[in-house]
């Protein structure tokens, strides 16, 4: 029998309850501290929950998931100076999931459950198995990975986590990028692969919740998310610990069905699915099914919509700037003298980048990179640039396109009267922009 096979028989006939059975006392004992750690850390780390508030996540706060994080900060802090010795405080605008204050607050919640383990021992020691609990517990960890999976899934299949490469990056020195940047931008080059990567989160999210599929869902999740954390691992992307865990979950879902996929790939029969489960009857079950189904819709719904928002506001979709391009500086005067494409000049500018309209990116002749915001009015063909760590604009210009591929700039840099004469570079004809797919390549690398 395939492995396919076993995962649809898995969910073919629901499980009939088991007869109960005594536990060892290690098992019991494990038992206890995987569900209160791993219930821990649902609820008390940032982000996990928040898929169940669906469609509402869009009227919320941006800063919302990262408020509920700071919540027990009191205690994380203090945790961190005296055990640590380290200042553990919580950067609200870092967007990091791998900072210090996450650490020290996996930290605290691994403490609390040990806690709570030796008391629920203490207090439950002549109980002899938890076979309802266990079925409450993996429901519920069922949830949270489905609601993260389709989180993380439409972020990639409506390719906007990782986006095609902007046009500061095209100039940017591939050595100054991250290992981060790197694979960020590898992706994002091929939004295609970005989709396929997407759509099996999405589809592991989805057969989770449908009727009889979740070890199918299990499966895939798995896979995907061994990926995903062992690219978080070796690309240093600040999102270690909850790839972590959602591996981690993945796997204690797969627990139960360990021995039957183990006699799979033995060639002996599986047999049926022994799973614990907290429905026992046959309508206890039509209505946990009908109430996965509507919690899929539910969490689609809040996908699809903020991918729509997303790829409006942020994506491929969004609003191109009036000077849309990269503009090469062929002329610089600054005092009324020209000012020489020197690459000891930090003040001479190498190129503009115009690619959102919320601000514009200038390149130095050392090739470094400065953001700056923008203000447009095109009535009056006037460009405001504002540095963001200076109180007075950093430029005023008046702008002439007097080409499709030529911009004049006259105004003010840094105080001086300034003109640049610009030129823009056709970004379709880069290699990198132009992709598309080559069945027959005598000679990939351009190499005679």
């Amino acid at each position: 029998m395939s492995t396919a096979a076993v995962v649809v028989e898995a969910e073919l006939d629901p499980p009939e309850p088991a007869t109960a059975r005594t536990w060892n006392p290690l098992a019991r004992l494990g038992f206890r501290f995987v569900v209160a750690y791993l219930t821990l850390f649902c609820v008390i780390y940032p982000q996990p929950l928040f898929a169940f508030i669906g469609i509402i996540a869009l009227w919320t706060p941006d800063r919302m998931v990262m408020d509920y994080a700071q919540l027990p900060h009191a205690i994380v802090e203090w945790v961190g100076r005296n055990v640590f010795g380290i200042d553990a405080r919580l950067h609200l605008e870092s967007g990091s999931g791998d900072q210090a204050y996450l650490w020290v607050l996996v930290f605290c919640i691994l403490i609390l459950a040990l806690i709570v383990t030796a008391v629920w021992t203490v207090l439950d020691r002549k109980r002899t198995e938890y076979r309802r609990l266990a079925g409450w517990f993996l429901l519920f960890i069922q949830l949270i990975l489905a609601g993260q999976m389709l989180g993380y899934g439409f972020a990639k299949a409506i390719p906007l986590q990782m986006q095609v490469p902007g046009l500061a990056t095209l100039i940017q020195p591939y050595g100054d990028f991250s290992h981060m940047a790197v694979l960020w931008n590898q992706v994002g080059t091929s939004p295609v692969y970005e989709s396929l990567l997407g759509i099996a989160e999405v589809l592991g999210g989805l057969l989770l919740l449908m009727p009889r599929t979740r070890l199918a869902g299990v499966l895939l999740s798995l896979v995907s998310m061994a990926q995903v954390w062992v690219l978080n691992m070796t690309f240093d992307v600040p999102v270690k610990l909850l790839s972590f865990h959602l591996l981690l979950l993945s796997l204690v879902l797969l627990a139960p069905e360990a021995r039957r996929l183990t006699a799979v790939l033995l060639g002996q029969s599986a047999g049926p699915s022994t799973a614990p489960t907290p429905f026992t009857t046959p309508r206890s079950r039509r209505i946990a099914d009908i109430g996965l189904v509507v919690l899929a819709a539910w969490f689609v719904l809040a996908q699809a919509v903020g991918s729509w928002q997303g790829w409006h506001d942020y994506g491929p979709g969004r609003g191109k700037p009036e000077l849309y391009g990269i503009w090469n500086v062929t002329e610089f005067t600054r005092d009324g003298q020209p000012v020489p494409p020197l690459l000891t000049d930090e003040t001479r500018w190498r190129r503009l980048v115009f690619d959102y309209r919320e601000y514009a990116t200038y390149q130095r002749m050392d090739d470094s990179l400065v953001s700056v915001a923008t203000e447009y009015d095109s009535a009056a063909h006037h460009l405001t640039l504002h540095s963001p760590e200076a109180q007075q604009p950093l430029a005023s210009f008046t702008y002439d396109r007097t080409a499709p591929d030529r911009l004049l700039l006259t105004g003010e840099l840094d105080g001086h009267p300034v003109t640049l004469s610009l030129t823009r570079v056709d970004d379709s004809a880069m290699p990198v922009r132009k992709g598309g797919l080559n069945l027959v390549q005598d000679n990939p690398n351009g190499v005679n």
